[in-house]
């Protein structure tokens, strides 16, 4: 069976607690109703459990303040014994879903959670595109993000498409996505085609020619055959140069000849073969630049800034809006680890505002990989703080764990203490909430409280509550 992720319990009937925790990652205690009410409204669990010593006049009071329309698929469970004060029916007209009578009933409670669990799992599944992508175009080269810088970009794609525009030119930072944008050219241009790529930075200057233009036997020492190049393989498909700002000044001249007479020539060949594919050239650098410090040809560039695509980075304020999105679309979609793909369905909001708040020098790419890596990390099911491990290898940077713990530094027990300290602090001492806001349950949270010997301060002056601890956010520790 799968496991509910949070079931909220109130009352004190051991065997009721016990039946919960067989039932879902993590067990939330309340006395009262009104402690029941807070931590339903923090956590939003998949099933309330009430026992039956509970008023049905309080009990309906209560799940009125319940935000139902925030946890629709919430079920409400009453178990009663039979010799209860109180009736099935008086629970029923306060508004329970569900009422178990009698202990040996109790058991049907993990049938009910069997099928809480599998319509939750139904609904964890994958959204459908429309939720990550801005339209039909973006979905079909999963260019996920719904920004305004996404929607700009995605426009000029099927404008520069829908034209004869020859060559074309993407713009953008390293990871910005420069080779899905050509590939939506494509699609929507030579659908059915081929599309080759070729990175400019990867081969040597000979190397490149004879790729792109083929050769003939016996054009030079070790061309003991006839090549294809790339040019004619894409044929009326598009050939994609990545990194064109790499190029060889002499082999751009050669590129500029090609995009001018649509024709060349392969390497020690005589005979002109016609160029019939669309050339996509990419640049993360400043190409204007580049001319001015003679390292790009000023003819080529003309040639190729025509109606130039340009992706905006992740840290723009035009973009980072995209990155919660982002995360959240890359959890969803990837395959790096099979079998944790149904079980770890979210990232908590302590992990999204790491994400946030990061410069992603190497943007979407970087941000994949991240969430890649917090998958493989993460033992729970979603994925939090502790599982952001921004940079893991050992360089001149500090690498960082969620918002700045160097890995040296780095103690699970030092991050959690800081972590439970700094949530007593800003429910000011009230455990029950801070242990909602911290996804555990209030007898862990004691627990933890006395193993690290976290003690209330407070101001000489003001009497002021305080947790001497670092910022929440700083803490790198997954509890349970």
């Amino acid at each position: 069976m799968t496991l509910l992720r949070r079931i909220v319990v109130t009352g004190r009937i051991p065997r009721i607690h016990g039946i919960a925790r067989e039932l879902a990652h993590e067990v939330f205690a309340a006395d009262d109703l009104e402690e029941a009410v807070t931590i339903v409204n923090t956590v939003g669990p998949d099933l309330i459990v009430f026992d039956g010593t509970l008023p049905p006049s309080r009990l309906r009071e209560h799940l009125r303040e319940i935000r139902t329309e925030s946890h629709p698929s919430c079920t409400t469970v009453v178990l009663l014994a039979k010799d209860g004060p109180f009736t099935e029916s008086e629970y029923r007209q306060a508004g329970v879903r569900e009422c178990l009578v009698g202990e040996e009933s109790w058991a049907r409670l993990r049938e009910l959670a069997a099928g809480i669990g599998e319509a939750a799992r139904q609904r964890m599944e994958p959204p459908r595109d429309e939720t990550y992508f801005v339209d039909d175009v973006a979905a079909a080269v999963a260019m996920a993000g719904r920004s305004p810088a996404v929607e700009k970009t995605l426009q000029m794609i099927e404008l520069v498409a829908a034209s004869q525009c020859n060559p074309v030119l993407v713009l953008g930072d390293t990871g910005t996505g420069k080779e899905v944008a050509a590939r939506a050219v494509h699609n929507l241009r030579h659908p059915g085609q081929p599309f080759v790529a070729v990175n400019c930075a990867a081969l040597t200057a000979s190397l490149l020619e004879s790729e792109l233009f083929g050769h003939v036997k016996g054009s030079f020492t070790s061309a003991d055959r006839d090549k294809t190049g790339l040019l004619e393989i894409a044929d009326s498909g598009t050939l994609f140069l990545d990194e064109i700002s790499e190029m060889p000044l002499d082999l751009q001249a050669k590129l500029l000849r090609i995009l001018q007479e649509k024709t060349f020539r392969k390497v020690g060949g005589i005979k002109d073969l016609e160029c019939k594919a669309t050339i996509i050239a990419s640049s993360n650098r400043n190409l204007k630049k580049e001319v001015r410090e003679k390292r790009f040809r000023q003819d080529l560039y003309y040639r190729l800034n025509i109606c130039p695509i340009f992706l905006e980075p992740l840290r723009s304020t035009e973009r980072r809006q995209d990155i919660p999105l982002l995360a959240t679309y890359f959890l969803k979609t990837s395959s790096i680890c099979a079998h944790k793909r149904n079980r770890i369905t979210s990232i908590t909001g302590l992990a999204l505002e790491a994400l946030c708040k990061h410069d992603w020098p190497g943007n979407v790419r970087e941000l994949r990989n991240i969430i890649e890596r917090a998958i493989l990390l993460e033992t729970t099911d979603k994925i939090g703080l502790g599982s952001i491990i921004i940079d893991p290898i050992d360089s001149d940077e500090t690498p960082h764990y969620g918002l700045g713990r160097s890995a040296k530094d780095f103690s699970l027990e030092k991050a959690e203490r800081e972590l439970i300290a700094r949530a007593l602090h800003e429910t000011g001492w009230q455990k029950t909430q801070a242990a909602a806001l911290l996804g555990i349950t209030r007898a862990t949270l004691y627990a933890k409280v006395k193993q690290y010997d976290i003690r209330q301060q407070r101001h000489a002056a003001g009497e002021m509550p305080l947790a001497a601890a670092a910022p929440l956010e700083v803490a790198a520790a997954a509890i349970s």
